[in-house]
């Protein structure tokens, strides 16, 4: 099922992500930095990093949500993705609890504000991975012509040998690369 949101042929919503998962997840490593070597500008940094963290998130959060809605219902996909996003909600609501109570000190962070992160930053981790089962197992946002000759997503150049879909100014190889074709290939060896 291909992405509903696209950038130069790809979806935005996994370009987006990297930033609050990468900004978010830091900023716990910098909250143990801190207090571990009792030094505040670790848990400083870590504030700004929550602030920009937050604000990626809402930013992946609109593509993620366009996307979701044009999963079909009564689906294995649409029942991963609903846990994905309401987890991503509840990870976002726990940092911004943390930061709200950082906002007044960011260098000295009350005890609440870094279980808040992470009990975020634990829930992102499986949120990640329901991401990644989204994509990886169940094929959510990944070109309907994926395959190991498909051209570039930047043109529309056809592959030798490829049949166009109705509708597609792009033309595939027949079929796409799937991993049963590849442990049938694999296995004959």
């Amino acid at each position: 099922m291909e992405s509903k949101v696209k950038l130069a042929g790809h979806p935005v919503h996994p370009m987006l992500i990297v930033f609050p998962l990468g900004l978010l997840s830091t900023s716990v490593v910098f909250d143990i930095i801190g207090l571990i070597t009792h030094e505040a500008r670790w848990t400083e940094v870590s504030y700004y990093m929550v602030s920009a963290g937050i604000i990626g998130g809402l930013l992946a959060a609109v593509p993620g949500a366009l996307d979701w809605w044009a999963i079909p219902r009564g689906t294995r996909a649409k029942r991963i993705g609903l846990l994905h996003g309401v987890g991503n909600v509840v990870v976002l609501a726990l940092f911004i609890v943390s930061w709200l109570l950082r906002r007044e000190v960011p260098a000295a962070p009350p005890t609440g504000a870094i279980v808040a992160a992470l009990i975020g930053l634990a829930i992102a981790l499986g949120t990640a991975w329901l991401g990644g089962e989204l994509v990886n197992r169940l094929g959510v946002g990944v070109d309907d012509g994926a395959s190991l000759d498909a051209p570039s997503s930047l043109t529309a150049q056809p592959v030798r040998g490829a049949g166009r879909q109705a509708g597609d100014r792009r033309a595939y190889p027949s079929t796409a690369y799937s991993g049963i074709e590849r442990r049938a290939v694999g296995s004959a060896r």
